[in-house]
């Protein structure tokens, strides 16, 4: 791999026995590179060399894993609050806008490497370089910019892992429960206990050293998630009714609520710049039939599938997540809960690696006598404090939901708009500067998402402390129809 270089994710671990600090420099596998270098035909896809590369396939395996999480569970809530029509409309639109974010991020990426003549960069890089090489306004927010994208993205993905072990202890512990299995009478404590089991388990994911060896890990995932989405599948398509049973277009007035939770089920900017860092053909990961385009295209076909299914079976009964629609008594039922907590538990290595490889670039330069020893510390310690504060906010979810609102809706949408327009600010916008419009609506975007999604959070946590009732889709659509009748 290539020496003094920061990557994301990166693998840290043999080539490091130097203890050498990662920064990146302009390094060159072979005089060749250099010489042109020097000549203005720097390549940085040749120079690039890796340790352990990620093929095609593998990133594709990734890609899908982490856009395949327990968001998709709420689309049929998201269909319920657009229509059945509308819904499918409002998926594909959520889905391009989503794609292109994290299409243009890698774009200007490939533009950047020749530009700085580094090989790789990270989100938070890219950021900073684009500002330093913008518009004269944009010189000193570079800083800035990269504090906004570290500092969300370490947020947002660290309390998403602390999350997932509470829905990995919930999935087990309903089919526990259900069997009289009980560490405890109390609930909670209960599923404190649970969640206890699970500290030793996620810790060896944890170690997983890189990407590489990480791609089986995502595989099994995709495998328990497939085999439990199918088993949901059968449910929904089971005595159906008819499609004139339910709205094909809900009140607009919802219709936010719905983009809101498709946005947050969908988005994986997080992971983008890891997996295309450690590519061993990059270019592949962009372009009409690219791994970023056809992963996203199988993703919204399935969020689609669900989403539509889902309402169209339950109606307005449907529920947050659609396996709780499930009958609680059958063996199938309870298969998919389990399938769902293993999807997630072998999810937990690829989410956790996005904040860790932030942690580690902020103190590698602390242990440059030892860092395999400290990398390993650092990831067990890390660990330790997630499962710590589920065990002490077993209710953590709502939380994490308001984080993701704010962090998803500023670094996964506005974000890359605006490093693509510093970053082509000296070339244009295209006619008609068609692309200030295009980011325009990109940033309106992630306004109804920040705004939706915090709304829809803060009412959960409310809901979580005193027990009131929530403000659920089906009883705005309630109150929107009295509005509508009373009018007329």
């Amino acid at each position: 791999m290539e020496k003094n270089q920061s990557t994301e994710l990166d693998t840290f671990l043999p080539g490091e026995k130097n203890g050498t600090k990662h920064d990146v420099v302009y390094m060159y596998p072979n005089s060749s590179e250099a010489a042109k270098a020097l000549n203005g035909e720097f390549d940085p896809f040749k120079a690039r060399d890796l340790e352990h590369p990620v093929s095609d396939c593998d990133t594709l395996t990734h890609l899908l894993k982490a856009s395949l999480g327990t968001g998709i569970l709420a689309m049929g809530a998201a269909f319920q609050a657009a229509g059945l029509v509308v819904g499918i409309f409002a998926t594909i639109a959520v889905a391009i806008v989503c794609t292109h974010c994290s299409y243009v991020l890698v774009v200007c990426a490939h533009d950047l490497y020749k530009r700085t003549k580094k090989t790789k960069m990270s989100f938070a890089e890219i950021a900073e370089e684009a500002c330093k090489r913008g518009p004269k306004w944009s010189r000193n927010l570079g800083f800035w910019a990269k504090q906004i994208i570290l500092q969300g993205l370490f947020i947002t993905y660290f309390t998403t892992c602390s999350c997932y072990s509470v829905i990995i202890a919930k999935n087990f512990e309903q089919v526990l429960t259900h069997y009289q299995l009980k560490f405890s009478d109390n609930d909670d404590t209960n599923l404190r206990l649970i969640i206890v089991t699970l500290l030793i388990p996620l810790i060896l994911q944890a170690y997983v050293p890189n990407l590489k060896y990480l791609a089986p890990v995502s595989m099994v995932a995709n495998v328990f998630m497939g085999l439990g989405l199918g088993i949901t599948f059968y449910y929904l398509v089971s005595d159906i009714p008819q499609i004139s049973e339910r709205r094909l277009a809900s009140p607009i007035t919802t219709l936010p609520i719905s983009l809101a939770i498709t946005i947050f089920a969908i988005e994986a900017i997080g992971v983008v710049m890891p997996l295309e860092n450690n590519m061993k053909t990059p270019k592949n990961f962009v372009g009409i039939c690219g791994v970023l385009n056809q992963g996203m295209s199988g993703v919204t076909l399935i969020y689609i599938l669900l989403g539509f299914l889902g309402y169209l079976k339950y109606g307005d009964d449907v529920l947050g997540s659609v396996t709780l629609n499930l009958p609680e008594d059958e063996y199938l039922a309870q298969a998919v809960k389990i399938l769902i907590g293993l999807a997630v538990f072998f999810t937990f290595g690829l989410q956790f690696y996005v904040c860790l490889d932030i942690a580690w670039t902020g103190v590698q330069h602390r242990f440059q006598n030892k860092p395999l020893l400290a990398n390993y510390i650092l990831r067990t310690v890390m660990v330790i404090i997630c499962i710590a504060l589920a065990i002490a906010v077993p209710t953590i979810t709502p939380f994490v939901g308001l984080i993701g609102a704010f962090c998803f809706s500023i670094v996964g949408l506005m974000m890359p708009v605006f490093i693509e327009t510093v970053t082509f600010w000296d070339k244009g916008f295209g006619k008609f500067n068609w692309k200030i419009l295009k980011n325009t609506i990109v940033v309106i975007f992630a306004l109804l998402a920040l705004i939706f999604g915090s709304k829809s959070a803060i009412e959960d946590i409310i809901n979580v402390y005193t027990k009131a009732p929530s403000v659920t889709v089906a009883s705005l659509l309630n109150e929107s129809s009295i509005a509508n009748t009373t009018t007329f």
